[in-house]
């Protein structure tokens, strides 16, 4: 099975993934998605700078917010389970100033995320489709409470 990520250049995938942004080289302003350097000018309406560098993320920040989806979202969106089962959305703000909202990690709810607390990006299987050469599971990132995992490391050493 091949895994691709569900949205092209969105993130990366390697062992400590990252998302992936554009910085404009005129004013520094960073934007997720990257998709200022398409547009061709930057969106700082400050600023009237044409060229961009592409830039990795910061993998931590802080719990800006938090909800879950109880409703099935509508198509495009393709469910992991049949049935529809909720999960948890965080909206995580960065060092870089940006605010970006994800999927929680498997195996996390609400009961988990704390608004402040620290999460880190993860990639987690999204959905699996049949391509030409076989099976493709596409990834999508998403955010994982740090102080939950850390606690569970820690239950785990004290039995």
């Amino acid at each position: 099975m091949t895994a691709t990520p569900a949205i092209d250049g969105w993130f990366t995938t390697e062992p400590e993934p990252a998302l992936t942004a554009d910085r404009c080289t005129s004013c520094g302003t960073v934007f997720f998605p990257p998709t200022a350097a398409a547009a061709g000018f930057c969106r700082n309406p400050a600023c009237e700078g044409e060229t961009f560098e592409q830039t990795a993320l910061a993998r931590r920040g802080r719990i800006w917010s938090y909800t879950d989806a109880q409703y099935r979202p509508p198509a495009p969106y393709i469910p992991a389970t049949d049935p529809y089962e909720p999960f948890a959305l965080a909206a995580v703000e960065l060092p870089e100033g940006l605010v970006v909202l994800g999927q929680v990690a498997a195996g996390y709810g609400v009961a988990d995320l704390r608004v402040g607390a620290e999460a880190e990006l993860v990639v987690e299987p999204l959905y699996t489709e049949q391509g030409e050469d076989g099976e493709v599971q596409r990834t999508i990132w998403r955010w994982r409470p740090v102080a939950v995992q850390a606690a569970a490391a820690g239950a785990g050493e004290q039995a």
